[in-house]
């Protein structure tokens, strides 16, 4: 009898496997790109932006190309790119597909970019929006969609994970445990166990380590970033948390600020700084990550001495890290596009989960995808829990207050004004 029952369990189980299975292929049948329009149409489907090549998304040309062999997509940059879009798009050779940003969003001087876009919430349209991370889809009053982001991007730091594997020591998870790991190095002989740009107030180390903690200060209080969005006048004291936490992360010794000031610029000579492997924590934007690949060849240090690492969030609270999560590079279909069809053609094949990972893995970019595990380099930005991950358009935090914070703490960080000056410059800082 037993032996009767478990070979009906077992029968019963391998009928559950293969019932499962069938439901994943089903599912990835689905999910497969299927052409919608004819194969065999012959057109041009010109996309412009700012980046000097995109081969990126060159790729994703060829790869469009295998459904539509008869249709060329050309990729044109356009200089002076966010001053110039506006023009481009009204005169004659205007494109079919272009790069947009939600800054653009709502300001007058980019109002050619906003209204010539087509609303990509059209679910006519049939794109996957439901394999975008919500926090990087830009919200708007009335539910219209002018862009959708194809990469996103965050603040963090490069870890060069073999010296903490050589070490014996764990990449930090909150700011007491960065403290003592940045001591922990420095008892080994590491100088400078943590590293950043810091000649320029843009995107300097201070910005890098205090937006996360910012952000989770301002979260769920609407009337202070409706003063800090105003600069009213008692907006300063908004951010005076995180005054405070920049000038604790330079007293606990975290950062030499002489030693980071001999690093350049924040691409470039942070990446190649960082390739001298000495340095176990670099911070930087994603934008900086993205230019590590192609640089590893162009050190003399990482050729001799290769070593792994990859990009977490900054720990700076002590309830651990939190992740940033903003939209880097959104684009827009021309609703007045002479071939809008097919462009949107590209847009449904574009935007899903495979060909945004895939392009945002060639490029170097984090991928605006809920999935992150596909790509080691972000990996850790998708363990971050869902209650820290924070986004700057969700918040409703204005560019312009953001830079007056961004100034605030450069100033106290390097010692030019104490925090209740900073505080008192608020919304005085120059635009």
């Amino acid at each position: 009898m037993k032996k009767t029952v478990c070979m009906i369990l077992s029968v019963l189980m391998m009928l559950g496997t293969v019932s499962c299975s069938a439901v994943k292929q089903k599912e990835s049948e689905q999910k497969e790109f299927r052409p919608a329009l004819d194969t065999s149409v012959s057109c041009n489907i010109k996309i412009a932006g700012g980046y000097d090549n995109f081969e990126a998304l060159e790729t994703e040309f060829e790869r469009f190309n295998a459904y539509y062999p008869n249709v060329k997509l050309v990729y044109t940059k356009v200089d002076d790119y966010n001053n110039t879009i506006g023009t481009v798009l009204n005169g004659n050779d205007a494109p079919d597909i272009y790069v947009n940003y939600s800054w653009m969003y709502g300001r007058e001087q980019y109002k050619a970019s906003i209204d010539h876009a087509e609303n990509l919430a059209d679910p006519a349209l049939g794109l996957d929006l439901n394999c975008l991370r919500g926090n990087v889809i830009l919200k708007t009053g009335d539910g219209t969609l002018p862009m959708v982001p194809v990469f996103s991007n965050t603040y963090g730091m490069l870890v060069n994970q073999s010296l903490f594997e050589k070490e014996g020591l764990e990449v930090p998870t909150n700011y007491q445990e960065m403290v003592k790991v940045c001591n922990a190095f420095r008892e080994k002989g590491y100088k400078n166990p943590m590293m950043g740009f810091t000649r320029k107030e843009t995107t300097s180390l201070f910005t890098l380590a205090i937006y996360p903690f910012f952000f989770e200060t301002v979260a769920n209080d609407a009337e202070a970033v409706n003063k800090l969005n105003s600069f009213d006048a008692s907006a300063g004291e908004y951010i005076r948390p995180s005054l405070e936490k920049i000038t604790q992360f330079m007293n606990d010794g975290c950062v030499d600020l002489e030693a980071c000031s001999e690093i350049e610029n924040n691409y470039d000579a942070v990446i190649l700084r960082f390739f001298e492997g000495d340095v176990p924590m670099m911070l930087c934007s994603g934008d900086t990550v993205s230019g590590t690949k192609k640089r590893e060849s162009r050190s003399e240090e990482f050729i001799a001495n290769p070593f792994k690492y990859t990009f977490t969030p900054v720990p700076i609270t002590d309830d651990g890290a939190v992740f940033v999560d903003m939209a880097n590079l959104q684009f827009s279909v021309n609703k007045d596009s002479k071939n809008l069809d097919m462009a949107n053609e590209f847009m449904r094949f574009l935007i899903t989960q495979t060909e945004l990972n895939e392009m945002a893995k060639n490029k170097g970019l984090m991928s605006p995808t809920k999935d992150l595990s596909f790509n080691s380099m972000y990996a850790a930005f998708g363990e971050v829990p869902e209650s820290r991950i924070l986004s700057p358009e969700v918040i409703g935090v204005t560019d312009d207050a953001v830079l007056q914070l961004r100034q605030a703490c450069y100033c106290v960080g390097t010692g030019q004004m104490t925090i209740d000056e900073a505080i008192a410059s608020y919304g005085k800082f120059e635009q």
